[in-house]
């Protein structure tokens, strides 16, 4: 034991030792981290400035947006800034923040497609009691669920994995400060504990994938009950983009979960990592912008109201 290094920082994996190829990384993935910020940040703003937009739906959908903005920046900009200055280092603190926001998003990210789930399901299965069960009061209540049941998810998985001092390697073969990597270089205790906590999460996990099932099911069974073509196709609608969306986020935990850290390449593990930490909150504000006019209309008004005074400004 006593010849055992205690871990003070990580080191994290460089896709290249080429110094053209480190830049290239960090301006496509700085394109890549813009583009998911102004997607997010224009579907916000829209919601927020559009007076027809403030309803239970789109009010989750506004809090999903922040949520990817903190999912994508917690570890993005970190990689960008080290491959700029061709630095691998991370130190111990970091890691532990980086852990403890990617848990802490993600965990407020999958509640919040629960309630945004269970929203459609009252809209669609029990439309004239709409008003009366997502009333604003109960959607701020779910919202703060959402963001509390991450912050004490986190906080638990975050100060068991820390608690202890780190010994062994400190090479993460990853871009950012991964979970299982961690995991491999920390005390059996710590890894034990943790273990009955992925257990307990699992087991909850599943009474929600069960609810969502059940939901997306009578959700699909009201839809063929009605009659017109144009009411499936409007119902269909306004539940697919959450659907598309909930099922982006649990393939990428799936990924995040079952994938094989030992026998990966660095290429591989890139892709792998992309699409549990870049996918998500890159594609979200592109499906529902794509497919939802009415918040297509909010975000060309309000960029109406940008542009418009600030190019007559000049003339």
């Amino acid at each position: 034991m006593g010849n055992l290094s205690i871990i003070t920082e990580f080191l994290l994996m460089e896709f290249s030792s080429t110094r053209e190829l480190q830049v290239l990384h960090a301006v496509l993935f700085l394109l890549i981290y813009l583009a998911a910020l102004l997607g997010n940040i224009l579907t916000c703003a829209a919601i927020i400035t559009d007076p027809h937009l403030h309803s239970p739906m789109y009010f989750f959908l506004s809090n999903l947006s922040l949520v990817d903005i903190g999912t994508i920046s917690v570890t993005l900009p970190k990689f960008i800034v080290n491959s700029l200055c061709g630095v691998q280092s991370l130190s111990l603190l970091g890691c532990a923040a980086q852990i403890f926001f990617f848990l802490f998003f993600g965990t407020i990210e999958f509640a919040l497609l629960v309630a945004m789930s269970y929203d459609r399901f009252v809209a669609i299965c029990q439309p004239l009691h709409y008003g009366i069960i997502m009333t604003p009061a109960r959607c701020l209540w779910a919202a703060a669920g959402s963001w509390l049941s991450g912050l004490l998810y986190s906080a638990v998985h975050t100060g068991n994995m820390f608690r202890l001092p780190f010994s062994g390697s400190n090479v993460i073969h990853q871009f950012f400060c991964d979970i299982p990597h961690v995991l491999k270089v920390s005390t059996s205790d710590v890894f034990n504990t943790e273990f009955v906590l992925i257990v307990v999460s699992l087991c909850c996990l599943s009474c929600c994938f069960a609810f969502l099932i059940t939901t997306y099911a009578r959700i699909f069974s009201s839809v063929l009950k009605i009659p017109s073509v144009e009411g499936r196709y409007k119902a269909i609608s306004t539940c697919s983009p959450q659907l598309i969306i909930l099922m982006l986020f649990l393939l990428s935990i799936m990924i995040a979960v079952l994938r094989d850290i030992s026998d990966t390449s660095p290429i591989q593990n890139l892709f792998i990592a992309m699409a549990y930490t870049t996918l998500p909150p890159l594609l979200n504000p592109l499906i529902y912008s794509l497919r939802n006019q009415k918040v297509t209309a909010a975000m060309g008004k309000m960029i109406k109201r940008i542009v418009f005074p600030l190019v007559l400004g000049k003339y």
